[in-house]
């Protein structure tokens, strides 16, 4: 039974490190700052609860336990916050990049 928490807790934290490398190398390829942001906030927010995830399956239910969840959910809620201070900076700040960046975005829903 140990070895299938392992196993299980090793999975985990494997693809946490991988999702990890792809919020990285999704950051270093787009060149819109929007873009950067979301392919960090995605990367971010999987690769900390899988990671989580693995330590609490390694660690087992206990107060760890808890103040790993309560980490997450606090990381969670400032990279959301901040995420969203720098999307709207960005866009207040350079708009005409912006609209040329999304000008094939139908945002209306209308069609084409």
């Amino acid at each position: 039974m140990e070895w299938v928490r392992f196993t299980c807790a090793a999975i985990c934290l494997i693809f946490a490190v991988v999702m990890e490398n792809i919020a990285v190398y999704g950051v270093f390829k787009f060149k819109f700052v929007m873009n950067r942001m979301h392919a960090a906030a995605i990367g971010d927010t999987l690769g900390l609860m899988l990671g989580a995830l693995g330590l609490i399956i390694l660690k087992g239910v206990s107060w760890f336990s808890f103040k790993m969840c309560l980490v997450v959910f606090l990381l969670w809620i400032t990279s959301a916050v901040s995420s969203h201070v720098i999307m709207r900076m960005e866009y207040s700040i350079d708009e005409e990049a912006v609209a040329e960046e999304t000008s094939d975005i139908d945002i209306q829903g209308g069609g084409q």
